[in-house]
């Protein structure tokens, strides 16, 4: 059982078993939705999730639904029955352990930053390094 929350605690879940894949997707929706280069998900089907508060949807597609804290705004679930019937995907950043499930492929790729593929060549430090 794995389980995580939002950022203030308002809404918390918990899984069951392995999820059905691990990914990092790299497509404009998430990119928009997250501000962020790429998110990271976790696909459960829906019996095996308990979700506990009542997150906010929102439809940012025909058959997509994104739900999130309406409290803090943390993105938490995605849903589209065309794509990933009866399943739920998971925001791994929200794991109280997010290192559970590390990610097996990079999806949706095409759409990923141009910088994306040298990123791991960036220097990399602790914490903030000090001065510019």
């Amino acid at each position: 059982m794995a389980t995580g929350k939002c950022h203030c605690g308002a809404i918390r879940y918990e899984t069951e078993g392995e999820p059905i894949y691990s990914a990092l997707c790299h497509c404009g929706d998430c990119q928009a939705s997250a501000g962020a280069p790429m998110v990271g998900w976790a696909l459960f089907a829906q019996d095996k999730v308990r979700i506990s508060g009542d997150p906010v949807s929102f439809q940012s597609s025909d058959a997509a639904t994104r739900q999130f804290c309406g409290t803090c705004g943390t993105g938490l679930f995605y849903l589209n029955p065309t794509v990933f019937p009866g399943s739920i995907d998971i925001q791994t950043s929200t794991l109280d352990d997010p290192a559970a499930f590390p990610p097996q492929v990079h999806v949706q790729y095409a759409e990923a930053a141009p910088w994306m593929a040298d990123v791991h060549a960036l220097s990399k430090f602790d914490r903030y390094p000090d001065g510019p």
